[in-house]
C-alpha cells in the first residue's frame, strides 16, 4: 500500500512530530495538507516544512487525502467531523491521534465511514523510535492492516493492541516520556558539573538507563531484589513520595480518559 498523499486536521505538536519522523527517513509523501484554527501555528509549521500545503480552517484538502490524520485534542473531535466526513475518499484511512473516542464513536461522527485507525502517538517518533499502538476497525483486511502497519513504522514500533486498551497505553508511552526527561535533564546538568563532557554524560545516561530496563524486566529477579542491587539509594526517603504521585495523579488521569 503506497500512501500518496497525508492530510492533518489539527497542525499542533504532534503533526509536527509525526512530518519530522517521516523526513528523517526520507519517506514523507510528496503531498501534505495541513488545516488549523490558529494561523500562527501554521505559520510556524510551514516554516519547518516548505513544501506542505496548509489552510486556515478549511478541513477540504486534508480530509480529501489518502490517510487523514485526526491531531486534535479529544474535546475537539468530534466537533470536527462533521465537516470532514463530505469529503473523505471511500478508500481513504482515518487515523485519529486522541485517546477516549472510541472507533464506533468516530464512525457515527463520520456518518458511517468506517476505514478507521486508532493510534496513541509516542514523542520519540520524531526520531523513528516512537511506540505507537494502534487498534483497527474491522473493515480493514489482514493484508491493509500489515501494509498500514509497516508504513507507520518508519516512526517506530507499531504493536497492534485491543482498542479497550489503548487509554492505559496513552498513561504509559504516550505521556511516559514526559515522566522521565526531566530527571534526565537533571543528571546529565549534575553530570556535566562534574567535569564530564556532554558527549560522555549523554553516551553513560543511554547505557545505563538502557540497562536499568533491561535488568528490571529481564534479569528473573523480583523488583524488590532489583532494587536490593544498589545498597545505597539517596533519593531512597522520597521514593515513597513520588510513588504516592504515581498511584493518584495518574490512576485519576485514567479514570477520567476511561469514563
Amino acid at each position: 500500500m503506497k500512501i500518496k498523499s497525508l492530510g492533518f486536521i489539527g497542525g499542533g505538536r504532534v503533526t509536527g512530530i509525526i512530518l519530522e519522523g517521516f523526513d528523517r527517513k526520507g519517506k514523507r509523501p510528496e503531498r501534505v495538507f495541513v488545516s488549523d484554527t490558529n494561523p500562527e501555528v501554521l505559520s510556524k509549521l510551514a516554516d519547518r516544512f516548505p513544501k506542505i500545503k496548509t489552510s486556515s480552517g478549511d478541513v477540504k484538502d486534508p480530509a480529501a487525502a489518502a490517510m487523514v490524520f485526526i491531531a486534535l485534542h479529544p474535546p475537539a473531535v468530534m466537533a470536527s467531523l462533521e465537516g470532514i466526513k463530505g469529503h473523505l475518499k471511500k478508500d481513504a484511512v482515518v487515523v485519529s491521534l486522541a485517546p477516549k473516542l472510541s472507533i464506533a464513536q468516530l464512525s457515527a461522527g463520520l456518518g458511517g465511514f468506517d476505514r478507521i485507525v486508532r493510534m496513541i502517538p509516542n514523542a520519540p517518533s520524531v526520531v523513528n523510535r516512537g511506540y505507537n499502538p494502534v487498534a483497527f476497525s474491522p473493515a480493514f483486511s489482514s493484508d491493509e492492516k500489515r501494509n498500514l502497519r509497516k508504513f507507520f513504522k518508519i516512526l517506530g514500533d507499531c504493536p497492534e493492541v485491543k482498542e479497550e486498551d489503548l487509554e492505559a497505553y496513552a498513561i504509559l508511552t504516550a505521556m511516559g516520556p514526559t515522566y522521565l526527561w526531566f530527571q534526565i535533564e537533571e543528571l546529565k546538568a549534575l553530570g556535566l558539573s562534574f567535569g564530564l563532557s556532554a558527549k560522555e554524560v549523554e553516551s553513560a545516561l543511554s547505557k545505563m538507563i538502557k540497562g536499568t530496563v533491561k535488568t528490571l524486566f529481564a534479569s528473573q529477579r523480583t523488583p524488590a531484589e532489583v532494587m536490593d542491587l544498589v545498597p545505597l539509594k539517596p533519593i531512597g526517603e522520597d521514593e515513597e513520595a513520588i510513588r504516592t504521585i504515581y498511584r493518584t495523579k495518574l490512576k485519576g488521569l485514567y479514570g477520567k480518559l476511561k469514563g
